[in-house]
């Protein structure tokens, strides 16, 4: 296959154009946390647009999972941490060629640049045919990596490179210093000062004595005498800073455009590893999912919200894993039970993993089937906001209106304990006719709800109760199981840890 991009296989994958827009879920999802934190340390290279942009093929996606796969080798995450440490090294000779005021030091540091680059690309080159990449991406970017170092732009500059390196460092000259002036002279075998002089004195040294010497600052800018001497060196054997100047004028942009993508967009996978490492390295899993471009059969294992887990392992905290899946005609979680125990976490999760799932990213959990959804919807519930004139109650409706305006069958909608603001009756009657609409639309959902009789409204519908620990109702599980809500039972388990159960009461009372 012919090399595009490393992040996207084909040219209507992308990349995106300038920066992306932040989705309007990544607030309600903490995936604006996500982003800030997993770009975190590679600021250089702008990887949040990447962050943002779903994919919207399977195949672009699967592309993806293969090159991150092929990360997983030691050696292939190896060389391409080698090249991005030669091309750090490449910005910061530019950087300081642009910086320097002297325009032959402003020139030697642009040569040291390029030899950065031509090193690194070729070392790139024979790590990666060493490590024996399987994936589409990696295979096609060494097919035409190998191209590149043989075709003439390439050569041609490692050629005038090496000769621009091999007569500047032919270059001697004498200087003689006599008061305060400084001449300039060629170079006629003159004895070095420096070693007869460490010749006189050496046969004065009986032992080891502390050293006295005073070392001079290295300024990497030049000074105006140092920068006139050079000048005169140049005068006195101009071939090597012609060829130098001829060097910087004809490879102004050596850089190849492809080369500086590659080095850019193979961060995105090298960010997320980094950002998932504490993750595994505390026993969580991750796996590649499978998309479903058709079924909503969605199913994972042991997962959890990953955003979450990554606060929780720097504490060393524990996580708690959850699991679902929908089969048949089910499109829609209602998911109940006590409060503070994990309902919410269990909807931003179904969030995190369709959205990383569109990333091509590996997701948290085991054996992940995600539907390849176009859009995402999340309405959680916000403060009243005292600007706009409206009521609670008015905003949800509002929202949850524009909602419904652009759902389709492919859609995701993730609703948080919406209508809280009313009456119980009226935020029945409500949810009712939200989730209906949600049904005949065909689309997935989760609904967190302190309404239990959403979870019967049909064979669409899937009831998940987030429990507590049975022998004490204070304390949450934070596991969301997959059976019939009961508040009851939560009711009377309370009731039994405080005495005030009707059996309870019975025996105080007549006692």
């Amino acid at each position: 296959m012919e090399f595009h991009s490393i992040l996207f296989a084909l040219p209507e994958d992308g990349p995106p154009s300038g920066d992306v827009a932040e989705p309007h879920f990544f607030g309600d999802l903490n995936l604006d946390q996500f982003v800030v934190d997993v770009t975190r340390g590679f600021e250089e290279y702008d990887l949040a647009p990447f962050f943002r942009a779903e994919l919207g093929r399977c195949s672009a996606i699967t592309y993806r999972h293969e090159v991150m796969q092929d990360l997983d080798k030691h050696e292939v995450l190896a060389a391409v941490q080698a090249f991005a440490l030669s091309m750090r090294k490449m910005r910061a000779c530019l950087d300081e060629a642009k910086r320097l005021y002297y325009g032959r030091q402003k020139q030697w540091w642009f040569l040291e640049a390029a030899s950065r680059y031509c090193q690194g690309v070729q070392a790139l080159l024979v790590a990666l045919q060493a490590a024996r990449c399987q994936s589409g991406g990696m295979s096609a970017f060494i097919s035409w990596l190998s191209a590149y170092v043989e075709s003439d732009p390439f050569t041609t500059l490692k050629e005038e490179f090496d000769e621009v390196k091999a007569a500047l460092a032919g270059v001697r000259y004498c200087i003689h210093l006599h008061g305060s002036a400084v001449t300039v002279l060629n170079y006629e075998d003159e004895e070095d000062y420096g070693s007869y002089i460490l010749r006189t004195f050496d046969r004065f040294k009986q032992a080891d004595v502390k050293d006295h010497s005073v070392k001079l600052k290295d300024w990497p800018e030049m000074n105006h005498v140092e920068a006139q001497i050079l000048d005169y060196a140049a005068e006195l054997d101009p071939r090597p800073f012609a060829l130098l100047d001829a060097f910087c004028t004809g490879h102004s942009g050596f850089i190849d455009a492809k080369i500086a993508a590659f080095d850019r967009e193979i961060q995105f996978y090298v960010a997320y590893r980094s950002y998932t490492q504490p993750c595994r390295a505390a026993g969580l899993s991750f796996s590649y999912p499978v998309i479903l471009e058709t079924s909503k059969a969605v199913r994972c294992e042991n997962t959890f919200d990953l955003v979450l887990a990554h606060k929780l392992c720097a504490e060393s905290v524990a996580v708690v894993t959850n699991s679902f899946y929908l089969e048949g005609p089910e499109r829609v979680f209602v998911v109940s039970g006590p409060n503070n125990g994990g309902k919410t976490t269990f909807a931003r999760t179904f969030g995190q993993l369709h959205f990383l799932g569109r990333l091509g990213c590996m997701v948290p959990g085991q054996e992940a089937r995600l539907f390849l959804y176009d859009q995402l919807f999340a309405h959680f519930e916000r403060e009243e906001n005292t600007h706009d004139l409206r009521g609670k109650l008015q905003d949800d409706l509002i929202r949850m209106h524009d909602i419904l305006q652009a759902a389709t069958s492919k859609s995701i909608i993730l609703m948080n304990e919406i209508f809280s603001s009313t009456t119980l009756a009226d935020a029945l009657f409500l949810c009712r006719r939200i989730i209906g609409e949600i049904m005949n639309r065909d689309a997935l959902c989760v609904c967190v709800t302190f309404i239990e009789e959403l979870a019967r409204l049909g064979t669409q519908t899937v009831s998940m109760v987030s429990e507590m620990n049975p022998d004490n109702p204070s304390m949450r599980t934070f596991r969301v199981r997959r059976r019939p809500a009961d508040g009851r039972a939560y009711a009377v388990s309370v009731a039994e840890q405080y005495g005030l159960t009707y059996e309870r009461i019975k025996e105080r009372v007549i006692s």
